[in-house]
């Protein structure tokens, strides 16, 4: 693979972001290139073998699921954490069904697991991790906390990289691609504690009968846009480094998955970036990871060849990944007011509200805002 070099790093503390990364050449010819980075197949293939993918999955198209699945390369392991519904048509068994029929025409490594599996539930206890159960002893619903259970499984299998994908991609071949752009960015990684952030080249809509090959999403301009806020702040000097604030489609390496902290809901992608910044930015007061700092924490950001197209979730889902987005952003330790204040004006924009402040914040839910490690 051929892949541009980044131009330019951001270092906030221990935290060095580079900026946007494009995939010149999905096969490359191997030669020597001051502007690229050229990896060699075998480079590639090497960090598959030790990667796992984790799918989370809820009520998908069981089709999409199928293409998904065909596409991720052989060598990595996949982990399906299912939310489905078990009643009715039983989702679920639709999913295992299709799994099993992959495994059976492939002999691809594939693990599936039920979030409400009771059998997870008491493993999770015993394991010291019930803060992600509720009252009856079940995982709590919440896509993060199915990419906990897809971590966990993926360290039981000795991976030393995570990568996510979803569930709900019209094109396999995207899918395939985005296993090598993990697989690329750890390749040039100089740290242990690394992890590669994918932005989509495209994100078709249809207009009009037509496609049109959007280039930013609204969640993602917003994300974007208080996450490199928050960092300007804290530094003095703008910046607009930060454009993959959502990436669902994103990697890290197992060290430094184990050090992380996580929040619930859609907040889970961009308090990465906010948990980095206030543990190991220049302002944290105590290293917890020294070690980790030592060796610097690098987040990449690549620009896949392939768009990316998925199912549409709606206004609602749209409204919530904002207010889990930003409500991130809002309880960072390195927030300050006027930080504040600009995510509540774009909180009362984007839910149609008058005046906004705390306590009307805390009214709808974003005090529910969960973090655990």
């Amino acid at each position: 693979m051929l892949i541009e070099m980044p131009r330019y790093t951001e270092i906030f503390g221990s935290v060095k972001i580079h900026e946007l990364q494009r995939v010149l050449k999905l096969d490359s010819g191997g030669f020597e290139n001051p502007r690229a980075k050229d990896i060699s197949f075998e480079e590639i293939k090497n960090v598959l073998r030790r990667l796992a993918i984790v799918i989370p999955v809820k009520d998908e198209n069981i089709h999409l699921l199928d293409g998904v699945l065909r596409a991720i390369p052989f060598d990595c392991s996949v982990i399906v954490v299912s939310n489905s519904d078990r009643d009715a048509h039983d989702i679920y068994k639709m999913e295992m069904d299709t799994i099993t029929n992959i495994h059976n025409l492939t002999q691809q490594e594939i693990l599936i697991v039920h979030q409400k599996d009771p059998e997870l539930g008491f493993a999770f206890y015993e394991a010291g991790y019930d803060f992600l159960l509720d009252k009856d002893g079940l995982v709590r619903d919440g896509k993060s906390e199915g990419m906990i259970i897809g971590m966990l499984l993926a360290k039981s299998l000795g991976k030393d990289f995570i990568g996510f994908a979803d569930a709900d991609n019209y094109i396999p071949g995207a899918v395939r691609e985005y296993v090598m752009d993990y697989a690329a960015g750890f390749c040039m990684s100089e740290s242990p504690y690394s992890m590669v952030r994918l932005h989509w080249r495209y994100k078709p809509k249809v207009v009009e009968d037509k496609l049109y090959f959007k280039k930013w999403g609204r969640v993602s301009e917003a994300t974007n846009k208080y996450l490199n806020l928050l960092l300007s702040t804290n530094t003095g000097f703008e910046t607009g480094v930060v454009i993959t604030g959502n990436a669902g489609e994103h990697a890290l390496t197992t060290k430094l998955a184990d050090l992380l902290c996580y929040s619930t809901g859609f907040s889970i992608e961009p308090y990465h970036y906010v948990y980095l910044f206030d543990e190991f930015g220049l302002k944290a007061e105590d290293i917890a990871y020294p070690d980790a700092a030592s060796a610097g924490i690098e987040i990449f950001q690549i620009e896949t060849l392939n768009p990316h197209i998925h199912e549409e979730k709606g206004e609602e889902h749209v409204k919530n990944m904002l207010l889990g987005s930003l409500s991130a952003i809002y309880y960072s330790k390195l927030c300050n007011d006027y930080v504040r204040s600009k995510v509540l004006d774009e909180l009362k924009d984007i839910l149609d509200t008058g005046v906004l402040n705390f306590d009307g914040l805390e009214e709808m839910g974003v005090q529910e805002l969960r973090f655990f490690r």
